[in-house]
Order: C-alpha cells, then structure tokens, then sequence
C-alpha cells in the first residue's frame, strides 16, 4: 500500500492569518484512491525549512504532495527549495512560460520577471498544468520517491489533481484499493463518555482505525478501513494483524455495535447534517415548523433552509431579540417576561407556543439564552441556553449549559434545538427540564 505525506507551505499558516485545508481535501481524494496519509507538515515560508521537510518526507513516504509556495513573490519558495534538496538545478520550462504570458496577456496584465520566476522548475521535473490559475506546478521523482507540488489556492490543486496527479499514480501503480470510512454523528454525549461506552469494540491491535472527533455540532465517531483484499495482505505478513484478522471479515458488523451501544444519541451514519435529518423527517410525516430565535439570531431558519426542497415543511421564522419582540411578534406576556427574564423556560415555552398558534405550523420551535461574551450573570451564566418546543398536544422547556466563544454557543444551541425537534419527531423521550442542571456537560438531551 502507497503512503503519502502532505506538505502545507507558508508562513501564515503559523502566524494565525488563515486556517490549512488543502491537506484535508488531498488526504480524501487519496484515500479514495487507496493511498494512506501517513503524515502531515505545515512550514513556513523558509528555504532551509521546505527543503528539510521534503527531504524527510521523501525518506519515509511513497509519495509527497506540497501544496504552496508556488507563486511569483519572493516569499515564495517551494520550487528553489525543492531543487535545492533535490540537488537539479531549476531550468526555465519554455511552455510554462508561454502559457503564463498567454494568461497575463488575455487578463489584460503586464507579465513582469516576477511571473517569470514561476516557469523554472527543477532539472528533469514534469509541468503539472494549470487550467484554472497561473502557477505551473510539477511532478518529480527523486529517493524512490514521487514528489508533487501545487499551488497553495485550493480550487487550483483540487483540479490540478484530478486532471494531472491521478494519470502519474495511476501509471506508476501508486494507486490502490479505497479506504473505506463510516462515521456515526452523535449529539448530546461528550468524548470521554463516548470513548467509556464503545471501549473493547475496536482492540488496539485492531487494523481498523477508530477516531473521535468533537465540535460545535457534536461528537463524531470514524471508523476507517481497507477492503478484506487489503487486509488479508497486511495479515499474512503482520504477526498482530493475522491475530486480528478474524474479527476483519465484516467490520460492518463494529459499526452496527457502536451504533447500538450509543443508541438513540445517534443522529446520523451517512454524513447527513442534524438540519437534513429532521428535514425528511418532517418531510415524511407530513409536519410544518415555525422558529422563534433570540439568542441564534437566525441561524436555525438557515440551516434548515440550507436543505433543498426545504419549503414543504418550513413555514416561517421570526428573529425576536428584543423583550418587545417577543411581545408584539409572539404574544410573549410582558407579566412573564419581568417575572422571569428573557432567558428562561416560561420564555421560551411561551415563545414556542406563540410561534405556533400564530402561524398555524404543526410545530413552534424557540431558542433564548446568553451567547457571551459578556451579558452573563451568576444565576444566567455565559452559555445557558433554554430550547421550547411546542405541539397541539404538549409544550416542553429544556435547558442546557455551554462553553465557548459567542460563534461556537449559537451553533452548538442551534443544534440543541434541533436535537430536541429530532427527538419529538423520531418518538424518543423529550425531557421537559427548564432548570439547567449543575453540571450538564456539553449537552443535555
């Protein structure tokens, strides 16, 4: 089996100035194609630095993908580091250059020796094209070793490797059999007890490797394999696979138990969102909704909205932050709203309720609370959240506690919310809590 090592060049990705995707997108579109990600680096923008870090991942790893450092300003390093480390001196590659006078001529722009320097590329290197953007990249073998490198903006590298990566590691044989992934989507249980309740179902020795990732929007469990082919291979020449290898013939069956054991916490095991999972359910049953939010400001009318052929079941939504508001959009009692204070269960049940009966929807959802920063006191701390549903038959109040910044309290509150419809609509247990517990966790059901 091929293993690769991506390589995220510049130095503001070290300083905070923007968030590394590319290794996200390549390491999927390898895994798809059979090829494990072994390792990841981000370096800056340093001559040294790049060619110490192509030079240690062309040692250890089949192939090598460095996104970055391809541009025409001096900061841009990766051809002048990758020819230094691999000792081929850059050469200028004649249709490199055609092509970018080409582009800078039909953009109306005057080619400068700056976006000259984008045309040499190291000795004996093959030119990667470029249809979406001007920096050629290249393909070069060197330690046994194919090493790729392209340009740090994504859409270009995406194409780039669908058009011209794939036919070189299809050639040489780099490509193998897909990795295949399940990921459970759960919402309501921290890490810690996820871990506690699935602990023995994955052994440590197990092939198959289990990750758990926690967000805003819950905690999600992956399970990634390579096909029984792959594993037979790896247990014929591996002591530790061959003793597990029995318990490889089905991993579907793992995925089966972990979802049992985590039982109704489990929102999803086919990558769709909270918003789509209760839009087909309340597609399916026939239902309409109507949303009162305060605190999210919106944000659960869009994500649901989000959903396309969302408008058979979402009816409307009101933004309701202020206490008149409530009062005039709602029909929130003033009398409730002083007694109790906006953040609070009455509110929000009442919000609900008003929601409901004036629009004629099947379903009032509400959401109140504090998302911080400031705005929070002893009894309404930064992070408390209260979540009204309302049906013909019954109206409910729960409550919850979060931490994080103000973006991080609305999405996990959007999702609370959503959770509670999802459980109303999926016929499980709705707890009616309108007190906060003292120590509720992430999330509370």
């Amino acid at each position: 089996m091929s293993t690769a090592e991506i390589i995220a060049v510049g130095s503001e990705l070290l300083l905070g100035g923007r968030t590394e995707t590319n290794s996200v997108f390549l390491a999927e579109l390898l895994a798809e194609q059979g090829i494990q990600v072994r390792w990841k680096t981000v370096v800056g923008d340093s001559l040294d630095d790049v060619g110490d870090a192509v030079a240690r991942a062309a040692a250890r790893a089949t192939i090598v993908f460095v996104t970055g450092g391809l541009g025409p300003t001096v900061d841009d390093v990766t051809r002048e580091a990758v020819a230094r480390a691999t000792q081929k001196p850059l050469r200028l590659c004649p249709q490199a250059w055609r092509v970018i006078k080409t582009r800078m001529k039909l953009a109306g722009r005057v080619v400068s020796e700056n976006q000259r320097r984008q045309a040499f590329l190291p000795e004996g290197a093959q030119r990667l094209r470029n249809a979406v953007g001007t920096a050629p990249g290249f393909f070069l073998k060197w330690k046994r070793a194919g090493v790729f490198c392209l340009p740090g903006v994504s859409h270009e590298a995406r194409t780039m490797f669908n058009e011209s990566v794939l036919p070189i590691l299809q050639r040489a044989r780099w490509l193998g059999a897909p990795a295949e992934i399940r990921t459970i989507h759960t919402f309501g249980l921290v890490e810690g007890e996820i871990d506690r309740r699935i602990g023995g179902i994955i052994p440590p020795d197990d092939p198959i490797r289990l990750g758990l990732l926690a967000s805003a929007l819950g905690v999600s469990v992956s399970l990634t394999w390579f096909p029984q082919k792959e594993l037979r291979k790896r247990a014929t020449s591996d002591d530790v696979a061959a003793k597990s290898h029995a318990s490889l013939d089905d991993p579907g069956k793992k995925v089966d138990k972990i979802v049992s054991v985590l039982g109704d916490y489990v929102f999803a095991t086919n990558g769709r969102g909270m918003e789509e999972v209760v839009g087909q359910s309340l597609r399916a049953q026939g239902l309409t909704i109507a949303l009162a939010e305060s605190c999210t400001g919106g944000l659960i009318g869009h994500r649901l909205t989000e959903v396309a052929g969302s408008s058979a079941y979402v009816d409307r939504g009101v933004v309701c932050y202020s206490n008149q508001s409530k009062i005039e959009l709602l029909g929130v009692s003033s009398s409730v709203l002083k007694k109790y204070g906006a953040v609070s269960g009455p509110v929000a049940k009442a919000m609900a309720q008003g929601i409901r009966s004036r629009s004629g929807a099947d379903v009032g959802l509400s959401v109140t609370g504090v998302a911080g920063p400031g705005g929070g006191t002893r009894s309404k701390p930064v992070g408390l959240v209260y979540v009204g549903l309302s049906t013909p038959r019954r109206s409910v109040t729960t409550a919850f506690r979060f931490h994080g910044d103000r973006k991080t309290i609305k999405l996990r509150a959007s999702q609370a919310a959503l959770n509670v419809l999802r459980r109303w609509l999926s016929n499980l247990p709705v707890e009616d809590r309108p007190v906060p517990r003292q120590a509720d966790g992430q999330t509370g059901r």
